[in-house]
C-alpha cells in the first residue's frame, strides 16, 4: 500500500503581495460566491458597503465549492473586475 501525505512539504519562495489600490471609488469589484452556505448573505452586506464608498460591483458564483473555479469564470472576473472578493465561509 502506498502512503500519500496530505502535507505539501515543498519549500516555496515567498511571493510579493499585490499592490493595494488607493481608493475603491469608481472601481469595479468582482464578488465571488463559492456556493457555501450564507456566502451570498455575506456578499450582500459587503456589496452595500462597497457601493456606499463609490465602487461598482459585479456578482459571480462558482458552480460548487468543492472544486476550483472554472477557467472561464476566472477569465470573466479578470476581464470585468478591478478588484475581487471571494466569500469563503459558512
Amino acid at each position: 500500500m502506498d502512503y500519500v501525505s496530505p502535507i505539501d512539504e515543498r519549500v516555496r519562495r515567498p511571493e510579493p503581495l499585490a499592490r493595494r489600490t488607493a481608493s475603491i471609488e469608481g472601481k469595479t469589484v468582482a464578488l465571488l460566491d463559492i456556493s457555501k452556505n450564507r456566502g451570498a448573505e455575506f456578499l450582500d452586506r459587503l456589496e452595500q458597503r462597497l457601493q456606499a464608498h463609490g465602487a461598482k460591483t459585479m456578482r459571480f458564483r462558482k458552480p460548487t465549492f468543492s472544486r476550483p473555479a472554472p477557467a472561464e469564470l476566472i477569465g470573466e472576473i479578470a476581464l470585468h473586475g478591478d478588484l475581487a472578493v471571494e466569500a469563503l465561509a459558512d
